[in-house]
């Protein structure tokens, strides 16, 4: 049988491992899944003939070596700074390796490497990264092919709540890692290209700076700037395209509110709270605001951030418990960041019986024959249940498909590869859509910007 070595058995991991374990037996596969719970990497196997699991510690040099050598394609679904261990030994013993993760200047550096082995090293092939390539080169290299010339690139995607599971006035729950929800953004200016002029939104402002999608059958969202879309003019050959945007996804007025945190400094992760551990909701606000011998919390707030009592915001406020005297997060050395990511997660984890969804946007313009024109091109994914979510669904299956592909033959170019050639993207996507991952395309007038400066 020809054995596949799955390293990660995380949430992201549960579709994957169905949809190799379903080709299973046509494929004649074998699959090792290794995690350092033995218990979870057991469950995702579900008692299947053809899967194993195992207690795997990546940093365990010889049982890394060992599984490696053993397996005839490796993915590995850790996170992305342990992934240069896997890929050096996958070289040695000159092994594929799939992963979804940005490639790192690390990983960069093994091409050569992975050339000369006859491997190929495939990153950025999960959602975002992954998909978004795909799909985004797909619609270029047609406008391409025809003669066309790419003016505009903007490209938007979010992990949300689905529509029956969307229950508060946030229209938003935790779908992933929630850290990285309360840090977003932060770490320099968001900066793009935007009409052949160079922009840059600092952290302070980036919640203020939204652009509205409409996406048909789902409604109104709104969109944030990413950190750095100026990288993907060369990835995607872009260099004279006069906008360049790259953003993620809220539904309408979530960026508003959340400014709200922003500013009071509750999203800081730079510096620890004396005495978190005994904090409640309530002490925690108090932190951000100034002293007044008679103005309560909440007056002090809405003094400082201007939001008046029949404010929506302040409703998004109060949904929250953020002024409980009773709720005591617990965290001991806590920045202000873990603070707010903990109470946060009393009102935003998804109950058992809530679904996710995945929302990608793509608006890409184009001259030609002297005219402007514009493609827009959706994509709506909806989870399951909580194994299956729609976020693991769509990171998982691209990785699965490229394994099998590139275990078969049918993706050959080595070395460290993103799937933005039609080798890879052509028959993942086409694939993809028999599990609900659709993209509608729609011709549109120009969109543009009405900007003089």
């Amino acid at each position: 049988m020809r054995k596949i070595l799955i390293i990660g058995a995380g949430r992201s991991a549960s579709s994957l491992i169905k949809y190799l374990l379903d080709k299973s037996e046509s494929e004649n596969l074998l699959l090792t899944i290794a995690d350092l719970s033995e218990a979870l990497a057991n469950k995702k196997t579900g008692n299947h003939k053809n899967a194993r699991a195992i207690s795997f510690d990546v940093c365990n040099d010889e049982q890394r070596k060992q599984e490696i050598q053993q397996a005839d394609i490796v993915i590995s679904m850790l996170p992305a700074h342990l992934h240069i261990e896997v890929a050096k030994d996958c070289i040695f013993y000159k092994k594929s390796m799939i992963t979804a993760s940005y490639i790192s200047e690390e990983m960069k550096s093994l091409d050569s490497q992975a050339k000369e082995n006859q491997i190929v090293l495939m990153n950025e092939i999960g959602l975002d990264p992954g998909i978004d390539h795909m799909s985004a080169m797909k619609i270029m290299d047609e406008i391409k092919s025809i003669g066309g010339k790419i003016i505009l690139f903007e490209s938007f995607c979010g992990g949300l709540v689905a529509p029956e599971s969307d229950t508060n006035l946030w229209n938003y729950k935790f779908t992933w890692n929630p850290r990285n929800v309360v840090i977003a953004g932060q770490g320099g200016a968001a900066k793009f290209i935007q009409e052949g002029t160079y922009k840059y939104i600092p952290y302070y402002k980036l919640f203020r700076r939204t652009e509205f999608l409409e996406v048909e059958g789902f409604g109104r969202f709104e969109a944030y700037a990413n950190r750095d879309s100026l990288k993907y003019r060369e990835i995607y050959g872009l260099q004279n395209a006069e906008t360049c945007y790259r953003g993620t996804i809220r539904r309408v007025g979530f960026s508003k509110a959340w400014d709200v945190f922003v500013q009071l400094g509750m999203t800081d992760d730079t510096y620890i709270l004396d005495d978190s551990e005994h904090m409640s909701n309530r002490d925690f606000v108090n932190l951000f605001l100034p002293y007044h011998p008679t103005d309560s919390v909440e007056i002090k707030l809405r003094h400082q951030l201007k939001i008046d009592q029949d404010d929506v915001i302040w409703d998004k406020l109060l949904e929250l418990d953020l002024f409980s005297k009773s709720v005591v997060t617990g965290l001991k050395n806590a920045t202000p960041a873990q603070m707010l990511e903990k109470i946060l997660s009393y009102k935003w984890t998804l109950q058992p019986e809530d679904k996710d969804m995945i929302v990608m946007y793509h608006k890409i313009g184009y001259e030609i024959n002297g005219e402007q024109k514009q493609i827009d091109s959706t994509m709506v994914c909806l989870g399951d249940d909580q194994t299956y979510t729609a976020m693991a669904k769509t990171v998982g299956l691209p990785v699965a498909i490229a394994t099998l592909k590139i275990l078969n033959g049918e993706i050959q170019t080595t070395g460290v590869q993103l799937p933005i050639s039609k080798e890879v993207y052509l028959p993942i996507l086409k694939e993809l859509e028999q599990y609900g991952v659709v993209f509608k395309e729609y011709d549109v007038p120009y969109f543009g910007y009405n900007y003089y400066d």
